[in-house]
């Protein structure tokens, strides 16, 4: 997943979030007004910048929510660890199948998973990824060098692949988000990558990803026909009306949902803190909305399953951006919101990096969710096998 939007949220200091036990009156825009309900720990808003790489941020972001879940101390997890690594993997990948896969800086949920898996974890201090003269990420040189070098590979005269392409490969990841540390010091002691993922006593076959789909069987896992989900990754197919209820259970629970959706919408205001679906517009040229008024809430659609598929199939539902849902709110009017952790800095936005989405949002263009296992209601669990 990636959101072409980023490049229009430059960042200021991040925005650190208090935990809020009890309900705390938001402020009043674009005619709502929220009031929390329950927000759950989080660490402070990141920015992603010029880089396609939502899904880093947003894993990591849900993994260190775990972590304080858990009793552990904060910990700022390094995003350009998770994306580098895992350029390496696609590129392996990508060269095995001859060029017909995906090759970006898009990515799942899974990706994360599986770095930290197979090459560990490091904090923010130890590799911010930046080693190409900038002080937030800019992937657009990056991106293009890196496809245009395994292309290369790919499409080579000589009819055979060297043994040094990977080497290239790396030299050029090096170059640009810089050495992998092979040790290094945090909080008094010596870790390798491996051994500090292991110090957080988090394990990675503990987390899933659930979607919501009628073309493959419900209560089976299947692999989502998206372009970034270039490692092939599953999710557990279950009906709407369940994947809404394990978001709520988690939340429930006091676990947050790592979640993939759409934000191409009309109906997504970033500017304006909530993102919703309007049973109507006033003029779908302008997309002006039927109401502005300051006590008034714009109608929602009722979303469908059917409604659902066919958003996905006709492609008006894409796997736009990844973010992280922390809590729950309601506006004025009584009606159910998830609070949003987003990942382009604090600007541009009137609750200082978060936002507010509807439940039909959520309903209509979720394309998956990531959560722990133990936050799914027992009866789904037992029919996912899990």
């Amino acid at each position: 997943m990636k959101s072409g939007r980023i490049l229009k949220f430059p960042a200021i200091l991040a925005f650190a979030v208090l935990f809020f036990c009890g309900p705390v009156l938001a402020q009043d825009t674009g005619g709502y007004k929220f009031t929390d309900i329950k927000r759950l720990p989080d660490t402070p808003v990141k920015n992603q910048y010029r880089s396609g790489t939502c899904w880093s941020y947003s894993g990591l972001s849900f993994l260190e929510s775990e972590l304080l879940r858990m009793g552990k101390p904060e910990v700022d997890l390094a995003p350009m660890w998770i994306v580098r690594n895992a350029y390496d993997a696609k590129a392996t990948k990508y060269v095995r199948m001859d060029g017909n896969i995906s090759f970006g800086s898009g990515g799942e949920f899974n990706d994360v998973a599986n770095v930290f898996k197979n090459d560990g974890i490091v904090p923010m201090s130890v590799y911010e990824g930046l080693d190409y003269g900038t002080d937030k990420p800019v992937l657009g040189e990056l991106d293009e060098v890196l496809k245009d070098y395994v292309d290369g590979i790919v499409k080579n005269k000589n009819h055979q692949i060297t043994t040094a392409w990977h080497k290239g490969f790396d030299g050029i990841l090096d170059a640009y988000f810089g050495k992998r540390p092979v040790s290094f010091q945090y909080d008094g002691k010596t870790y390798t990558p491996e051994s500090f993922a292991a110090s957080l006593g988090l394990n990675m076959d503990n987390y899933v990803l659930v979607s919501s789909f009628t073309h493959h069987p419900f209560y089976q896992p299947f692999q989502i026909e998206v372009p970034d989900n270039w490692s092939w990754g599953s999710v557990y197919n279950v009906p709407l009306d369940d994947m809404m209820k394990i978001v709520d259970n988690s939340l429930d629970k006091g676990y947050t949902v790592a979640w993939a959706a759409d934000v191409s919408e009309k109906g997504f205001q970033w500017d304006k803190g909530y993102a919703i679906v309007p049973e109507q517009f006033v003029s779908e040229a302008s997309g002006a909305y039927s109401t502005d008024t300051v006590q008034a809430q714009i109608p929602e659609k009722t979303i469908t399953q059917e409604m659902r598929q066919e958003a996905f199939d006709n492609q008006t539902t894409t796997d736009d951006h990844g973010m992280q849902i922390i809590g729950l709110a309601k506006d004025q009017s009584g009606n159910r919101f998830y609070i949003v952790k987003n990942s382009w800095g604090t600007t541009r936005s009137p609750y200082k990096g978060y936002f507010y989405a509807s439940v039909p949002y959520v309903r209509y263009k979720t394309t998956s969710i990531m959560v722990n296992k133990d936050a799914i209601p027992n009866d789904i669990r037992k029919k996912l096998g899990l």
